[in-house]
């Protein structure tokens, strides 16, 4: 189907042909019936050029040579079929059919009116009304297929460069994955064994065996969760739950014993901060609403943070956890009140942690604030809605390091960037298949400007030879007063050209008769007729070597 644009210009350019149809039947005296034949022909053939080009010229070209008002149409056929007809060999063999064809039928047409000097003027002009618009066309098409070419070379080679670099991301993201492992895993799996030694030791008092019970357990949880980081860089997914498909919806992909890293382990986080000797309290407020995985694990670590936060900054203050559900978002907060100055150097602050929950706040739609309170301490919240926003992935990998985003578009309902819907997968294998073509399309292109060049010589010289036709065929009204009845054939003829062109050709048809055994020398004028069809001639009749009779008369041009 033909866009809305594409049927409003065919028609209107239909509708311009007919009405030129028109105009040449009305200047041209032809009959009314004739007139409407022509009009709708041409408007029929004019969008079927699109589909049938080779047969539209060719029909064309032959009804232009009876119907003038079909000329325009020869000129739009050309290009059309220039733009449109495939190969090379086959759009020469059509042109050159064409032209045959036009050059034969006015031959046939015009019949003996038809001069040598004629038929070469007929010959160029049709070279250059038939030949100039195809291979214009032609040469049109060949670029814009050149172009299309290169484009899709440059979409493919911008994948290609993405994917490198997205592999070089993965290699990179495994190399570190393996030094966390080797280096984090090793070191807190010997806090887990050492102070799990200590909490049974004897020599140690209740107090201290808690204590030490806590550091076991937040080492443990440090092992799982450098567990699912390395899971993380390595396959760019999280943890599999217990049937290794992926986390388990019950226990949020943990291992059994081990607390939710949701909104149901903030309570573990909280106990756990009490069994360390932090004053903690945890507020809950609004009805319970589920969360989407990724804003659940998100609220654990806003939690996580801003208890982490003020245990280095303010160790001894009152902490507060507040978990309020409003209607389209969950509120999640930690307030602390002033405490005592950390000791100097006991602090490791990378500042980073802020920045991470921010980015994963904006992956589920959700935003963070931190910041001082009235009283001098220090709130860290977090708005986190329900349903997570379609682009959420449950990692926390942003979409343009994730190698799966170098997929074709189709895979994720999404147009790639890169090529910014231009360089589909079929698109660039068939890029890949016009390396042979590109050679063909640069040598069309050297052949229409050769032939270009060809048609600019015969125009310069045909233009010359019209000139000179002119020059033997035309005279100006004065030469023709100068003249006078009585004077001797050989002086006439000397201040006369002698007539011998195809310019004078048929202009005998209409004219008055001949005196009886006189020999006549018919010229045209160069100034117009008394009407847009008629011409002005001047005839000088000579018998027994003198002018016996001069005459000037119009004749139908």
């Amino acid at each position: 189907m033909w866009p809305a644009g594409r049927i409003v210009g065919e028609s209107a350019l239909s509708l311009l042909l007919m009405l030129v149809v028109v105009g040449f039947g009305l200047l041209g005296d032809r009959g009314a019936a004739e007139t409407v034949g022509v009009a709708l022909g041409v408007g029929l053939l004019s969008p079927l050029r699109r589909v049938l080009p080779a047969s539209v010229l060719l029909v064309t070209v032959a009804g232009s040579v009876v119907l003038p008002g079909a000329g325009p149409l020869v000129l739009i056929a050309a290009w059309s079929a220039g733009r449109r007809i495939g190969g090379l060999g086959r759009a020469a063999g059509v042109f050159a059919l064409a032209y045959g064809l036009a050059l034969g039928l006015s031959v046939v047409w015009e019949g003996a009116l038809l001069s040598p000097s004629l038929l070469v003027f007929s010959g160029l002009w049709l070279l250059v009304s038939l030949i100039v618009p195809g291979l214009a066309g032609r040469y049109w098409s060949q670029r814009r297929t050149l172009a299309d070419t290169l484009d899709e070379y440059h979409a493919q080679l911008v994948r290609e460069r993405v994917m490198v670099a997205g592999h070089a991301r993965i290699r990179e993201r495994q190399r570190i994955a393996q030094d966390m492992h080797d280096s984090l895993g090793h070191q807190l799996a010997l806090i887990a064994v050492h102070t799990g030694a200590l909490e049974v030791d004897q020599g140690l008092s209740g107090r201290q065996r808690e204590a030490v019970g806590v550091l076991r357990q937040a080492s443990v949880a440090a092992m799982h969760e450098l567990r699912d980081v390395v899971g993380l860089l390595r396959d760019g997914t999280e943890a599999p739950g217990p049937d290794g498909a992926g986390p388990d919806p019950e226990t949020g992909g943990e291992d059994p014993g081990m607390p939710s890293r949701g909104v149901a382990g903030i309570d573990s986080l909280v106990e756990t901060c009490r069994r360390a000797g932090t004053a903690v309290e945890l507020r809950r407020s609004g009805e319970v609403r589920p969360l989407a995985p990724a804003a659940d694990h998100a609220a654990y670590r806003v939690v996580q943070e801003g208890l982490t936060n003020a245990h280095k900054h303010a160790p001894g203050a009152l902490i507060t956890v507040g978990l309020r559900y409003e209607e389209d978002s969950v509120v999640v907060e930690v307030t602390n009140r002033p405490g005592a100055e950390p000791v100097p150097g006991s602090v490791a602050n990378g500042g980073q942690g802020l920045t991470g929950l921010e980015e994963r706040a904006r992956l589920v739609g959700g935003m963070v604030h931190a910041g001082r309170t009235a009283d001098g301490g220090f709130r860290l919240a977090g708005v986190l809605p329900y349903t997570s926003p379609a682009r959420a992935h449950a990692t926390f990998v942003a979409v343009p390091d994730d190698f799966r985003a170098q997929n074709s578009a189709g895979s994720f309902g999404e147009i790639d960037p890169v090529i910014d819907g231009n360089g589909l997968p079929k698109e660039l294998a068939r890029a890949m298949s016009r390396n042979k073509r590109g050679s063909g399309i640069a040598i069309g292109c050297g052949v229409a400007a050769l032939i270009a060049v060809l048609l600019v010589v015969a125009l310069i010289v045909g233009g010359v030879f019209l000139f000179r036709e002119a020059d033997e065929a035309m005279i100006e009204p004065k030469q023709y007063d100068a003249v006078t009845v009585g004077q001797s054939e050989a002086e006439v003829r000397r201040q006369l050209p002698a007539g011998e062109s195809f310019l004078t050709s048929g202009v005998e048809k209409g004219a008055p008769p001949v005196p009886e055994g006189a020999r006549c020398l018919t010229l045209l004028s160069t100034e117009f007729g008394s009407s847009w069809d008629t011409e002005p001639v001047f005839r000088f009749c000579f018998k027994d070597g003198e002018l016996v009779e001069k005459k000037s008369f119009e004749v139908k041009s």
